[in-house]
């Protein structure tokens, strides 16, 4: 796939930053909606939504350098290079919710209020920036035949053909999954359940997801022998078992 989308005066428009930011604005138009439904206060969701994306943006490059310093060790100024890829998710959820803590902290505002109404908006945007990964030909899984990619559609097959090799098109895994996850998360916010259900619904539905997915991709990052994201993945899922077993005993006791 050509990672490049047009050409404006010079500079290469690439279709990673194009789904990115498409990403980001169909969650913000879907936050409009969700925050509706819990009547809360959209423009202050926008606010932290402002504050928190450029953070997460940042954490999500840092996370990634990290792991894979030793690309960047000897040419320190291509860690700032963010066009071709290298933002990991769990970098940015960290470091965006981090951000929207010590804001709502600030501004008096409950953290989990606003984190149910974003989760939707959040995975949605996640399902959409996937396909930034199939035209930097990346973040796909091992070798598959020719008979099993033949299922998919054209532009899948000729997109995972790489060096006369197929692949998994685990970004298309990822990318639906993600949007399965979005609808039972807006099911959830249009009931009435405990703050932080939908967050944390969101934290242990795309763990899990990613937990499989993971372990079929080839460009993980790894520590100590063993896939991070799988790793994080099941910390998000044990948080939110804890999460529900917690308010299953509070509302017994209650």
């Amino acid at each position: 796939m050509n990672p490049i989308a047009f050409n404006i005066f010079g500079l290469d428009i690439r279709w990673y930053g194009i789904f990115i930011a498409t990403g980001m604005m169909v969650g913000i138009v879907l936050a409009n909606f969700t925050s509706k439904l819990k009547n809360l206060n959209y423009d202050e969701l926008l606010n932290i939504t402002l504050i928190s994306f450029p953070i997460a943006i940042i954490g999500a490059r840092a996370y990634y350098v990290i792991f894979e310093f030793n690309q960047y060790k000897d040419n320190l100024i291509e860690v700032f290079n963010i066009r071709q890829g290298g933002l990991a998710i769990h970098g940015g959820i960290i470091f965006g919710m981090i951000a929207a803590l010590i804001y709502t902290r600030y501004k008096k505002e409950n953290l989990l209020e606003f984190a149910d109404v974003a989760a939707p908006s959040i995975i949605i945007g996640q399902a959409i920036g996937r396909w930034g990964n199939f035209f930097n030909s990346e973040a796909h899984g091992g070798p598959v035949t020719q008979t099993f990619i033949s299922k998919f559609p054209d532009f899948i097959q000729k997109g995972m053909l790489i060096d006369g090799v197929y692949y998994h098109p685990t970004f298309l895994y990822e990318s639906i999954w993600n949007v399965i996850v979005c609808l039972l998360l807006i099911y959830l916010l249009s009931k009435t359940f405990k703050r932080g259900t939908v967050f944390f619904s969101y934290i242990g539905l795309y763990s899990l997801g990613r937990f499989f997915i993971e372990g079929l991709r080839t460009d993980s990052l790894m520590f100590a022998g063993i896939r991070v994201a799988q790793l994080i993945s099941l910390t998000g899922i044990a948080l939110w078992i804890i999460f529900l077993v917690i308010n299953y005993k509070r509302k017994t006791l209650e």
